[in-house]
């Protein structure tokens, strides 16, 4: 529990779905007593998206339990981080309940046209992974910015492992989320001088749905199960296991913190060991 969170106003983009990242960051949150914004689509995701993406109802639902749960203001929003006029909605619903936002979480992720080399990738699919993945991390960051600059806070950018150690058959994901690791530092650096501390995390892997289908995928290749899958993963991770949604979401509320008050600019693993390079 971090309480100078308390009170505090939390957006956190792609977090409309119990399975994901955002949830688990959401709640730990909530818990620490600060009111945060679920924000997502808000509708089916595409057959090409293998991250399914939270429908509005449950992201209602979500916004309802956390309330009730740890007595804080919950809102769900729809947002398309792609489009600037759905972002500049979600801005002005933020501003109808809350005069600022002291954590922004970039969190909205997806991934198209996998698994593919780079030499057969669908350029469509390519643009628009890398347009999910990078480009809405700036697009929200600039429009919320100015809702932030007056107190300060702090700005938590979703990367990946992947951002780091190149996968095969998923080229755009692992560039985009380099280049989220490389944003994070320009924005460090840039608005230091306002207060507002920018680190990502770059977690390997977690039990979210798309893990799930990551494994079931390959018991079928493999002709075997998916436990069996499972556990020759662990195998590569020193702490031997899967990590969890909540996990991730410790480390964001420690960093959205003042325990991490002198921590800005920073891409931190959370990969249970799989990757201890910088």
């Amino acid at each position: 529990m971090y309480s100078d969170l308390k009170g505090k106003i939390a957006v956190v983009t792609g977090s409309g779905k119990k399975t994901g990242i955002g949830f688990g960051i959401a709640k730990k949150l909530a818990s620490c007593g600060s009111n945060v914004v679920i924000a997502d689509l808000g509708k089916l995701s595409s057959k090409d998206n293998l991250v399914r993406t939270g429908s509005q109802e449950e992201m209602e639902q979500i916004a309802k339990e956390l309330e009730q749960t740890y007595g804080i203001k919950a809102l769900s929003i729809h947002v398309d981080v792609t489009d600037n006029e759905s972002i500049s909605n979600m801005i002005q619903m933020i501003k109808n309940n809350f005069s600022n936002v002291d954590i922004l979480c970039n969190n909205a992720g997806a991934s198209f046209g996998v698994p593919n080399a780079v030499h057969t990738y669908d350029e469509g699919a390519w643009m628009k992974t890398i347009d999910v993945n990078l480009h809405s991390v700036f697009r929200v960051s600039r429009a919320i910015l100015p809702m932030m600059t007056a107190k300060g806070g702090s700005i938590i950018n979703t990367a990946s492992r992947a951002g780091k150690v190149p996968p095969i058959f998923n080229g755009a994901y692992a560039v985009a989320k380099a280049g989220v690791i490389m944003l994070t530092k320009v924005m460090a650096k840039e608005i230091a001088g306002m207060k507002i501390r920018v680190n990502a995390i770059c977690p390997g892997q977690i039990m979210t749905d798309l893990e799930k289908w990551r494994f079931s995928l390959e018991a079928q290749f493999f002709n075997t199960t998916i436990e069996a899958r499972e556990a020759e993963m662990c195998k590569e991770i020193p702490l031997g296991r899967i990590g969890s949604t909540d996990e991730v979401g410790d480390l964001v509320a420690f960093l959205a913190s003042n325990a991490s008050s002198y921590i800005t600019g920073q891409a931190i693993n959370i990969t249970g060991g799989q990757l201890m390079e910088l």
